[in-house]
């Protein structure tokens, strides 16, 4: 028996911008999964090379485990930023069209226009609170509270957003330490590098965790990872058309034989 995957079917009042939050929703998913293993995997890898540079200092590090660290630090670096941005800007996709999602749904005006909250999450300092606090207003209409009153995130949005914060932070930090010189400070470098990536990686988790919860909320029951399974064919049963119905069976025959030998 083979089987088809197919989408939920929209909704009656379903809009645009909910068909595209559903749809990016679905595609940010794996890709900040896949972003969250990367960025542990560097972190790994950020380690061993750590642990190697100690080892130097005391005695002569044979020159394979470098080079293999190295590649690993590098591969891993260059992949995981690439799938980093990749994730963020489909999940800022999502922000956009779920922002105006909410704002249909309350038949309200959009508290922040598609341009304020892409430059909020990409400028400087800006980017430590406007994301947070746009969830927050995201999360307040989603729940369909009084849109008259002050937004309180919930404690998933609130560790999301110091997760978000001390990752700005701590990247900033270690770009700014990579710029000294000398033995001790790259150490020190490696291990800021380990932090930065293990936030990364925590963003990543929480950030999925952040947007099935609101593409749930803003569309129940239909977030693009439900599928419905279809049957397309089953093999070795009979075409529609190939069918016999009853009455062709053998009451049937039975009845053509009856008339065949009436006077």
């Amino acid at each position: 028996m083979k089987t088809a995957l197919l989408s939920p079917p929209a909704t009656p009042g379903d809009s645009v911008a909910a068909e595209k939050m559903r749809g990016l929703a679905a595609v940010a998913v794996p890709l900040l999964g896949l972003t969250g293993l990367l960025v542990l995997v560097t972190a790994g890898a950020e380690a061993w090379r750590y642990t190697l540079l100690l080892d130097s200092r005391f005695d002569a590090v044979p020159a394979g485990p470098l080079h293999v660290s190295d590649a690993l630090v590098v591969t891993g670096g260059v992949v995981s930023l690439l799938s980093s941005l990749l994730a963020g800007a489909v999940t800022m996709g999502w922000l956009v069209h779920a922002s105006a999602t909410a704002a249909q749904a309350a038949a309200v005006t959009r508290a922040r226009r598609s341009w304020q909250l892409v430059a909020g999450v990409l400028v400087p300092g800006v980017n430590l609170v406007l994301p947070g606090a746009a969830l927050a207003e995201l999360e307040h209409a989603a729940l369909g509270a009084d849109p008259t009153r002050r937004p309180r995130p919930s404690s998933l949005v609130r560790g999301w957003w110091a997760a978000w914060a001390a990752g700005l932070l701590m990247t900033g930090i270690t770009l700014l330490w990579n710029l000294r010189g000398g033995v001790q400070a790259r150490a020190d470098g490696v291990l800021l590098h380990v932090g930065t990536d293990l936030l990364a990686g925590v963003v990543a988790v929480t950030t999925i965790v952040v947007v099935r919860r609101l593409t749930r909320l803003l569309s129940p029951g239909t977030l693009a990872s439900s599928r419905r399974m279809v049957v397309v064919r089953v093999p070795g049963a009979r075409a529609p058309g190939n069918r016999r119905h009853p009455s062709t069976g053998a009451a049937g025959r039975v009845a053509s034989e009856r008339d065949s030998v009436r006077p």
